[in-house]
């Protein structure tokens, strides 16, 4: 299958682009910037543009069988600085999107969404995708009506989407610079002796789910012929006090824990249900966290020996 991945260069969307490569695909990425960790793939064909040009968008639609949009600018932290700018360019442009794609005759999409946000403080623990969704920060409400453009957009136009609703996704090749994520952030603070910063006193709970796991996902969910939306998650909560336990033992280092208030749109306990995953294709995360977290340190050992020599 011809495949357009939208983010194809970012954390999780060249981990999606190698699934595909292995499962046979046709790949051709579109993004921002190359990618940061690892120079271009010979059979891969890359597209540099701005998701928010509609012109190179089109082009890049052009072709293909389907589509893989894994693209945000923005981040759960840095939505609620700028919302009008999250709405802007997140949800408009995923409509400009579906046109184009409609257009160029392509109808098969899947969409990242946010498991981790979309669903709000939640009744149920684990919360699955029938759960409602009360998102209460910039980042999970525009997910949310994206979620809705592509269901009018089904019954509509004929467009053909599934959405990921993935939880907290880790591993290497995570941006560590403060916005992408508390694993690779704490990792990277760790690694330069620095104290790690805890927002809140560290009993918040997330589902952490190790981005290759992820990723074989996406794959499989894109390229089948299923509609509808899934969990994607471990199914398993760790606070951030465990997180940090769990960091400990896998560096060998002692380090500092600075708490600082609590953002007023964090969500106390935020754990999938992702049976139905396993029922429909047979997925579940096979990642646990100790083996994720030693894979993603030794990942980052590496990047700053290599900063030295």
């Amino acid at each position: 299958m011809k495949i357009l991945v939208l983010g194809g260069c970012g954390f999780i969307g060249s981990h999606v682009v190698d699934a595909l490569l292995r499962d046979g695909h046709e790949i051709r990425i579109f993004d921002r910037n190359e990618e940061s960790f690892r120079l271009a793939l010979p059979s891969v064909e890359y597209r540099l543009g701005d998701f928010t040009d509609q012109a190179a968008v089109r082009d890049a639609v052009e072709g293909m069988e389907a589509v893989f949009h894994l693209v945000s600018t923005t981040f759960p932290s840095t939505a609620a600085l700028d919302p009008k700018r999250d709405v802007r360019e997140n949800l408009l442009g995923t409509q400009q999107l579906v046109e184009a794609m409609l257009d160029a005759n392509v109808s098969r999409l899947l969409f990242l969404s946010s498991g981790g946000t979309v669903y709000g403080i939640t009744e149920t623990v684990p919360i699955d995708e029938t759960h409602p969704l009360r998102p209460i920060n910039s980042y999970g409400i525009t997910k949310v009506a994206i979620e809705s453009y592509l269901e009018m957009y089904r019954r509509t136009r004929g467009l053909s989407p599934i959405i990921i609703r993935a939880s907290n996704p880790f591993g290497p090749r995570q941006g560590h610079t403060g916005v992408q994520g508390v694993v690779a952030t704490f990792l990277n603070q760790i690694v330069n002796g620095a104290a790690v910063e805890v927002w809140g006193d560290g009993s918040v709970v997330r589902d952490y789910v190790f981005v290759r796991d992820l990723a074989r996902f996406c794959a499989l969910a894109g390229a089948s012929r299923k509609e509808g939306v899934y969990n994607a998650g471990s199914g398993r909560g760790t606070s951030l006090v465990e997180l940090l336990a769990a960091m400990e033992d896998v560096t060998g280092r002692a380090f500092e824990r600075r708490f600082k208030p609590a953002p007023a749109t964090d969500v106390p306990v935020s754990v999938l249900d992702c049976s139905a995953a396993l029922e429909t294709f047979n997925w579940s995360a096979e990642t646990d966290m100790l083996t994720g977290l030693q894979e993603t340190w030794d990942w980052i050992m590496g990047l700053n020996l290599g900063s030295k020599n």
